[in-house]
């Protein structure tokens, strides 16, 4: 049974998820919107949302070597500091309708975002092996308070400052930011040994060839990849289709509902039916998501279309992240982990910029349909390690 403890830990770190992905998704929500107004050239309206996402990748590698030296607790204090700054600029160029300090801001917010992202392998740390997928599946779920705080957030502070829509919006993730602060100083994370810091394993190279890594960063990289290409896209193809903000954030409540909803029972499912099958599951879903896309262009099209997606990403990419947990020795975590989400965040990125090119250049359809070979190499990629599974098992029990 897990101790005390590792329940007020996983607790701490939920909390601190769902003030994550609280800001992350009101910076998703109106960082299209409002980059549509400032940029000149509209095709580059999802760029601050981008910025963000390239923030992450950029910072992956370094906040795991400073996590390493520092400790989890320093680092994830330290970022939140930084966070405020980069939430400050925003509001800063959302004041003086100045295009390149918003995306400037949402690169820093991005930095601060990609420490956020190691929450999950801190409850990782401090529990037992039997409850880690449940402790990851439960940081997660956190994120089932942005489903409701992030877009309400977004659309009732928007008139609160009249001549500057949304700007109350960055002020109140920055406060946000500061209660990250204050909530992670209560949590205890062990540091890693003086031996364990000498120690640095395996040569990275030869972890990432095996193919247990490989379906770990795979799962995620395409899971992400196509969340964040088709939600980042959601709310300006609903404009288009003159449908309103208010029906936008209705549908982005629901999608990150289907994101955190079901990692209060994700963990559990691994462990009864395998990682193998959820993560095939997470696939499937995806495809479901295209398909309702396709359908039609009413807000309840969109809902569930966001809403599969949404099912699809936790699926996914909780099951990666479960995976990668055994790919690495303690001593190999940082740079494993790093590796991991550098991979995912640079595909997010590129998936986030690219989501306004194909909708301002092609069009809402073909956005859906550019996701469908990355799903179905998903879906192989699974497969492909489901049988290497077997063997691996069958070998062993065969002696």
């Amino acid at each position: 049974m897990p101790s005390h403890l590792q329940y007020r830990n996983v607790t701490l770190l939920a909390i601190c998820q769902a003030i994550f992905i609280c800001g992350q998704t009101t910076l998703f929500f109106v960082g299209s919107l409002i980059g549509y107004e400032l940029a000149h050239d509209k095709a580059l309206a999802t760029l601050p949302v981008s910025a963000v996402i390239l923030g992450t990748a950029l910072m992956t590698i370094p906040a795991s070597l400073v996590m390493r030296r520092v400790g989890r607790r320093a680092g994830f204090m330290g970022a939140a500091l930084i966070g405020l700054i980069g939430l400050l600029a925003c509001a800063l160029a959302l004041y003086s309708s100045l295009f390149w300090l918003l995306c400037m801001g949402a690169l820093v917010v991005g930095f601060y975002n990609a420490f956020c992202q190691y929450y999950r392998f801190a409850a990782a740390d401090v529990v037992t092996p039997a409850f880690r997928p449940k402790a990851i599946s439960l940081v997660i779920a956190g994120g089932i308070v942005a489903g409701v705080v992030g877009p309400t957030l977004a659309t009732e502070s928007q008139d609160l400052i009249p001549s500057y829509p949304f700007l109350a919006s960055y002020l109140v993730l920055a406060a946000m930011s500061v209660s990250v602060f204050i909530l992670v100083f209560f949590v205890r994370i062990p540091r890693l040994s003086d031996a364990e810091l000498k120690d640095t394993g395996r040569p990275l190279r030869q972890i990432m060839m095996q193919p247990k890594f490989i379906t770990a960063v795979g799962s995620s990289m395409i899971g992400y990849g196509i969340m964040v290409l088709l939600m980042t896209a959601t709310p300006l193809a609903m404009l288009g289709c003159n449908h309103t903000v208010a029906d936008a954030g209705f549908v982005i409540q629901w999608h990150v509902v289907g994101m955190f909803a079901p990692s209060f029972f994700t963990g559990h499912l691994i462990n009864r039916f395998g990682l193998i099958t959820i993560m095939l599951a997470g696939a499937v879903l995806l495809l479901g998501s295209v398909a309702s896309a396709l359908m039609g262009l009413e807000v309840w099209h969109f809902m569930v279309a966001l809403f599969l997606v949404g099912l699809g990403w936790n699926f996914l990419f909780i099951g990666g992240s479960t995976l990668l947990t055994e790919v690495h020795t303690n001593a190999e975590r940082g740079k494993v982990q790093a590796a991991h989400d550098f991979l995912v965040f640079a595909t997010t990125a590129a998936g986030s910029f690219l989501s306004g090119q194909l909708l301002y250049r092609l069009g809402w359809e073909q956005v859906n349909l550019m996701a469908l070979p990355f799903i179905v190499a998903a879906t192989l990629l699974v497969i492909w390690y489901a049988f290497i599974r077997r063997a691996e098992e069958q070998a062993i029990s065969t002696g």
